[in-house]
């Protein structure tokens, strides 16, 4: 079987499988439970920065996914994408990471192919894209026989549609399926031409606790039409096309409630006068 490459394997996130495992290993720790009296918690937001700013965040989420006897298929949604930009999905092949391969659930994201237009990635030609590759290591570890449908889907109505119907389709092939939806919050600064309150600790506290907290708010109230519209006014998710799926998908599976887990940016990490926000959010049943 054909596998594309870890392409940011030994950059973004290590490059050896003993050093990937050993890092995955470090970020656990007791500081942050997952919730325990829920029922099945079906999906999550995670976020697509190199390991060292946000790995931790995005490791936990994928850790406290949990559904009844084991999952079968992560659906996955990322990809910087606008309204106008075409769906992506990769429907068949592996992907490879340090910890071993990742196969495409092929049936699936055929399925779903026949039914939307979609721009079908190969193991060979696709556009570099990191925010659904450096959360496979995570996947990987912590569910080792799953299969993936990575997709990319633009912030717009019908996308709500085909993340609905990624799920139901799961469901009619008996699949028990988890959720993520890959995003950054807010690009702060000069690298990102967005200084709307300035230089300093003034801007680092309005995108921590207004400019990012809005997006939070948005995500873990499951409003997926208000993270749209949010992200184009405040600009605050850099992927809501891949949120606002990841709240349909996770709702087609049961999901009731959420839970902001994590939340840091990369000033935290190293301050500097350009940083991002990122947050770690569950979503789960009764």
């Amino acid at each position: 079987m054909k596998v594309r490459r870890a392409d940011l394997a030994g950059s973004w996130y290590p490059g050896e499988e003993s050093d990937c495992r050993r890092t995955i290993e470090r970020f656990f720790d007791s500081e942050l439970l997952c919730p325990d009296t829920w029922g099945d918690i079906v999906g999550g937001i995670v976020p697509h920065a190199g390991w060292v700013f946000s790995g931790k965040i995005a490791c936990k989420v994928i850790k406290c996914l949990s559904v009844k006897d084991g999952a079968d298929t992560c659906i996955i949604f990322g990809q910087h994408l606008h309204s106008t930009s075409d769906n992506i999905i990769m429907k068949e092949g592996q992907w490879a990471t340090p910890l071993g391969e990742l196969e495409v659930d092929v049936d699936l994201a055929t399925q779903l192919t026949t039914e939307f237009p979609f721009d079908v990635e190969t193991t060979s030609q696709y556009d570099h894209d990191n925010t659904i590759e450096v959360q496979l290591p995570f996947i990987k570890y912590s569910f080792p026989e799953i299969k993936i449908v990575p997709i990319g889907l633009p912030p717009n109505p019908a996308s709500l549609k085909i993340a609905k119907r990624a799920v139901e389709i799961s469901k009619e092939m008996g699949r028990k399926t988890i959720v993520l939806g890959s995003t950054d919050l807010t690009h702060y600064g000069y690298n990102y031409g967005y200084m709307p309150k300035g230089t300093g600790e003034e801007a680092v506290e309005w995108v921590k606790k207004v400019n990012d907290k809005r997006a939070v708010d948005l995500m873990v109230e499951m409003d997926e039409h208000a993270v749209i519209d949010e992200s184009f006014e405040s600009h605050n998710i850099c992927c809501p096309g891949a949120v606002a799926a990841a709240i349909v998908a996770a709702k087609e599976l049961g999901a009731v409630k959420a839970k902001e887990m994590i939340y840091s940016t990369s000033y935290d990490v190293r301050p500097d006068s350009s940083f991002v926000g990122y947050v770690g959010i569950v979503f789960g049943c009764d």
